[in-house]
Parts: structure tokens; C-alpha cells; sequence
């Protein structure tokens, strides 16, 4: 058990060093290299009702509150994952005795965090700039994680005998449609799919797969389904699909930008 938990602590030191190579590759191309990257700085509004003096009703106005610094934010979310995967590190006597209890709070909390930001930036590739509902699509999506942590706090109080909990997975996969379902609604309003760009699917489709691989791999872990029933294996495994999915969507999310 020690040696599989060392050797864990040691993944995790190399995963946060490819993170962090990215994150910084990704900083200089949106800062110095790739200018259109640079200048995509989506203006974010606030919607708001005024009242109009000449039709004598309440109207719908915006005003332009900041620019959002696209390209940094895109490094931003790797960066983050190196910092967890430090942390993990530097705390690894937390880190392994949650692991023997079936849990990581680093993981779920960093989720929350970076996979949030990650979803704001995608909803504002399909024109989500109202700050409301952005805030909403973060908080939402956190939310969905930190159920995952919840998950996993009721199930290590669980005898052997005893069943799954299987509401907070449930309840956070319910929430994490919520944000896809708003970016739909921006996505289908034309209804003129030959233009939309191929970047746009491809995000789709990559986010679609990773979305699902995360909850089945946590229904392998308490189905105890193969390998999945030592839960230091589906410890690797959400490690391994944070990286290729962040990895993939990060690129995907900033090349993005640089279309029409």
C-alpha cells in the first residue's frame, strides 16, 4: 500500500510538470507569439431594464463592463492543475491518509476551480458575454464538483455491507447538464449548422467524451469493477483523464479563438 501511495505521489509531481509546461507554453503564444490570440478579448456586458420615456415601458439595455483576457485564462486552468498536483506533493501525509478513506478533496476542489474556468471561456466561444449568467455557469459547474466530493465523504463512513449513496452523483450530474443546456440554447438559435465553425463541434464532441469518462470512472471505483476495485487505480485514472481532457480542450479552446 505504501509503495503504490509513493509511487502516486510521483505521478502526481510528473502530471503537474506537463500541466505546467503547457500552461506557461500557452501564456507566451497568447501574450507574445499569436497576435489574433492576443486581441481575442471578448467584451463581457451586464443586461439590465431601464425605463423608456417615449414608449412609456420598461426596456432591455447592456452595458460593456471589462474585456476578458481569453488566452491568459486558457493557461490559467492548466496552471492551476500543476499547482494542485503541487500541493498534493508538498501535502502528501493529507493527500494518502484521505486516499485510504476513499477520498481526495484536492481533486474535487481543483475541478471545481479549473474546470469552471474552462467552461466560462467555451461559453463565451458560443457568445455567452452576459456577466449573470456566466457567473451562474461557474458556480453551477463548481457545484457539480464539489458533489463529487460529497460522494465520496458519505460513501467512506459506509460499512462493507452497506450500499452505495448514490445521490450526490446523481444530484452533480444533474447540475453539470445545466451549463451545457444554456450553451445549446446560443448554439442552436440560428438554426443554421453548415456555418457553424469545425472547432465548435470538435469541442463539443471532446467535451461530450471527457465529460462522461470522469462519473464512469466513479461508478467503476464503487461498482469495485476490476482494477477499479483498489481505489489507488481510479485515483491514477481521474489523474490521467484530468490531463489528456484538459490538455485536449485547452488547445482545442484556444486555437478556437483564432477563427473567424
Amino acid at each position: 500500500m505504501q509503495q503504490k501511495l509513493q509511487k502516486l505521489k510521483k505521478f502526481n509531481l510528473i502530471m503537474g510538470a506537463l500541466h505546467l509546461v503547457q500552461g506557461i507554453a500557452m501564456l507566451f503564444l497568447a501574450t507574445n507569439v499569436i497576435q489574433k490570440i492576443a486581441e481575442f478579448q471578448p467584451t463581457i456586458t451586464q443586461n439590465y431594464l431601464t425605463f423608456d420615456v417615449e414608449s412609456q415601458s420598461l426596456v432591455t439595455a447592456s452595458k460593456s463592463l471589462f474585456e476578458l483576457p481569453f488566452g491568459i485564462l486558457v493557461a490559467s486552468f492548466l496552471i492551476i492543475s500543476a499547482l494542485a498536483h503541487g500541493i498534493v506533493y508538498v501535502m502528501s501525509e493529507k493527500y494518502f491518509a484521505d486516499l485510504k478513506k476513499g477520498i481526495n478533496q484536492f481533486r474535487w476542489f481543483e475541478y471545481a476551480i479549473s474546470s469552471s474556468i474552462m467552461i466560462v471561456l467555451i461559453a463565451t466561444l458560443f457568445g455567452v458575454y452576459d456577466i449573470a449568467s456566466l457567473i451562474l455557469i461557474f458556480f453551477v459547474n463548481a457545484t457539480m464538483n464539489l458533489f463529487g466530493l460529497v460522494m465520496e465523504q458519505l460513501n467512506s463512513k459506509r460499512s462493507k455491507n452497506e450500499k452505495v449513496n448514490w445521490g450526490p452523483f446523481i444530484w452533480g450530474s444533474i447540475a453539470g447538464l445545466a451549463p451545457w443546456i444554456a450553451i445549446a440554447l446560443y448554439m442552436t438559435a440560428t438554426g443554421n449548422y453548415g456555418n457553424v465553425p469545425w472547432f465548435v463541434w470538435a469541442i463539443v464532441v471532446v467535451y461530450f467524451i471527457a465529460f462522461n469518462t470522469f462519473p464512469i470512472n466513479m461508478i467503476l471505483q464503487y461498482k469495485e469493477v476490476g482494477k477499479w476495485k483498489d481505489y489507488l487505480y481510479g485515483e491514477r485514472v481521474y489523474i490521467v483523464l484530468s490531463l489528456v481532457a484538459k490538455s485536449l480542450l485547452a488547445w482545442l479552446v484556444l486555437f478556437g479563438a483564432m477563427q473567424p
